[in-house]
């Protein structure tokens, strides 16, 4: 072995220590506990965990998103609303099927590429570019609608006012 080869050797061994370092966990005779990379009497080495490191994005990144964001904004300020014509707010009816007929409507009507979606429960359930959306075997009880106007990437650009209704449906037990 020439001496460079081992002179390399041991620089590589130098410079692999530390990313084998232990950590030791000591009590002393009060019951205090100590955490060590260097060994010491009692104490005992212990497996730690590697740590989670979160890589933030990039700067341009960031910017890109917010571009993105604005162009949404910009696309949505093309309508001035958008909401249900049926069923009305706090309305209650019975459907013994659960099948409920949705319309929508938006001022000015839906630009080429764009659809509605109604949202029921937070939960997309239907998109149409007519405004009339079908959705069935809705359960019984109250809900909460939500229309929005999507655009051809599926991103929401325009949100309408929510509204609660309550289904009536019934039941094996009556």
């Amino acid at each position: 072995m020439n001496p460079r080869s081992g002179l390399i050797t041991g620089l590589l061994f130098v410079l692999a220590v530390p990313a084998s370092a232990e950590v030791y966990r000591n009590v002393d005779a009060y019951g205090n506990v100590t955490f060590s990379d260097e060994p010491s009497e009692g104490a005992k080495a212990i497996e730690v965990k590697p740590v989670t490191t979160i890589t933030l994005p990039k700067p341009e990144v960031v910017q890109e998103t917010d571009k993105l964001r604005e162009e949404v904004q910009k696309e949505g300020a093309v309508y001035e609303s958008v909401s249900f014509v049926y069923p009305d707010n706090n309305q209650a009816f019975y459907s013994g099927s659960g099948d409920i007929q949705f319309q929508v409507q938006s001022t000015p009507g839906l630009q080429p590429g764009h659809k509605y979606e109604v949202t029921l429960d937070g939960q997309p359930v239907g998109q149409s570019a007519s405004g009339s959306i079908a959705v069935s075997n809705v359960f019984r009880g109250t809900h909460e609608a939500r229309v929005h106007i999507v655009d051809e990437n599926g991103v929401q650009i325009k949100t309408g006012p929510s509204i609660s209704f309550t289904v009536h449906r019934p039941s094996v037990l009556n």
